[in-house]
């Protein structure tokens, strides 16, 4: 398999928002025991990642962001209590995303942010988790269609019209959208920041996207010799930025300031209504899932650089933990199946858990499937609740939420 490798090296890049100041170093208390950064905290000394207001956990703190399309309702479930809370009402909602703390609900004029109030810091060898409220934000320009992508310090705002916007990360934690700003030209796909610096497509006249790397003023700063057909969804895993061409994917990563980029083809002709396109994951992992069609699904290894397509029944929502777990496939008769990747046998099946749902479904709006380290998470909006899995167990439900909305829109926050 032929693979071109393209490398780019940077001067190391000034910080211009940063939440991280103090160190991580292990920490021992008087009776030799490990302690938290956030129990020997002095008031020169914070948690690596903190912010204040902030309570830090010793466990991830999932919450579920929902919201009912129709209606423009939303709740926050809070995974650790099992409460509900009413979070306010979004009229025109038509999609919700998130970059693990913050919900987005894009309206057809605006994006509303919601605080979801947990979020965690990974720093490879150990993980930060904070809590804190839950707070409205406020409005960011662009409704349907538009992207929001965020790291520790930006959250990169692109536009259907590929005009991009740069807020200030320390902003929104604070509550409020602040001054963004605007990145000079216009852009073919998502905007998004990673290592400190903002990964774009640019479209030239031969219909192909180049990726370059700017600051975050927007100024390129790097034009690594990269190509992308006809850009469609992208991911950020531990090996780098995941994006979608026509003929496989496209890896950037950066390693102590030299950004490379290598394809990952697909190894066959692959017709545009089966290419990979909308990719789902757990965070943190490099295994990502991608509808393949209609009746089929991709597995994408970022480590090994490999696609599997694995046969199922038709497809409306699918996800994996990646790291040996199952891959998670919602049919069109409402079952949830298990599959093995490497086999692409079926390991189990739910009973009927969803009604009204079909292979026609908006894919907006369809269900979707949640995962983290010990459970995945379905949204059934007619029947006005949430199932919790245990993937590990034969797809065991392992709690039923009720709830007073239809949540026809579902992310998980905290992780």
């Amino acid at each position: 398999m032929f693979v071109r490798r393209s490398v780019i090296s940077l001067a190391p890049p000034v910080l211009c928002a940063v939440l991280l100041t103090a160190g991580c170093a292990d920490q021992t208390s008087q009776n030799g025991d490990p302690t938290s950064a956030s129990e020997t905290a002095s008031p020169s000394v914070t948690p690596h990642g903190y912010v204040e207001g902030a309570t830090e956990a010793a466990e991830q703190q999932s919450r579920l962001l929902l919201g009912d399309s129709a209606t423009g309702e939303t709740r926050l479930l809070d995974l650790i209590t099992g409460r509900v809370h009413e979070t306010g009402r979004t009229a025109g909602i038509t999609a919700l995303t998130t970059d693990g703390r913050f919900g987005y609900f894009h309206g057809a004029d605006a994006t509303h942010v919601l605080d979801g109030g947990a979020w965690m810091v990974d720093h490879g060898d150990h993980v930060h988790y904070y809590r804190a409220k839950v707070q409205e934000v406020g409005e960011l320009r662009g409704g349907t269609g538009t992207s929001v992508r965020s790291d520790a310090g930006a959250t990169v705002v692109t536009g259907p019209d590929g005009k991009a916007r740069v807020h200030a990360r320390a902003d929104l934690e604070k509550g409020m959208t602040g001054t963004p700003v605007r990145l000079p030209g216009t852009y073919a796909a998502a905007v998004v920041p990673y290592a400190e610096h903002l990964i774009a497509l640019t479209e030239d006249g031969d219909g192909l996207a180049k990726v370059v790397v700017l600051d975050r003023s927007g100024q390129r700063v790097a034009s690594p010799e990269a190509e992308c057909e006809d850009p469609r969804g992208d991911a950020l895993t531990r090996r780098g930025i995941v994006l979608g061409c026509a003929d496989g994917a496209l890896l950037v990563h950066e390693d102590d300031g030299t950004f490379t980029t290598e394809k990952i083809p697909y190894g066959e002709d692959v017709p545009q209504a089966e290419r990979a396109t909308q990719f789902r994951h757990r965070p943190g992992s490099s295994t990502l899932a991608a509808p393949a069609g209609d009746k089929a699904v991709w597995v994408l290894d970022v480590t090994e650089r490999s696609w599997t397509r694995v046969e199922t029944g038709p497809v409306i929502a699918a996800n994996t933990a990646g790291e040996g777990a199952p891959l998670l496939v919602l049919e069109s008769d409402g079952t949830l199946h298990g599959y093995d990747v490497g086999s692409g046998k079926e390991t189990a099946v739910t009973d009927h858990l969803l009604k009204d749902v079909s292979a026609t479904s908006e894919r907006t709006t369809a269900p979707v499937i949640e995962v983290d380290r010990s459970r995945a998470y379905l949204n059934d909006a007619s029947g006005k609740r949430v199932y919790e899995i245990d993937y590990n167990d034969n797809l065991r439900v392992a709690r039923t939420f009720d709830l007073d909305v239809r949540p026809s829109l579902m992310v998980e926050t905290g992780r």
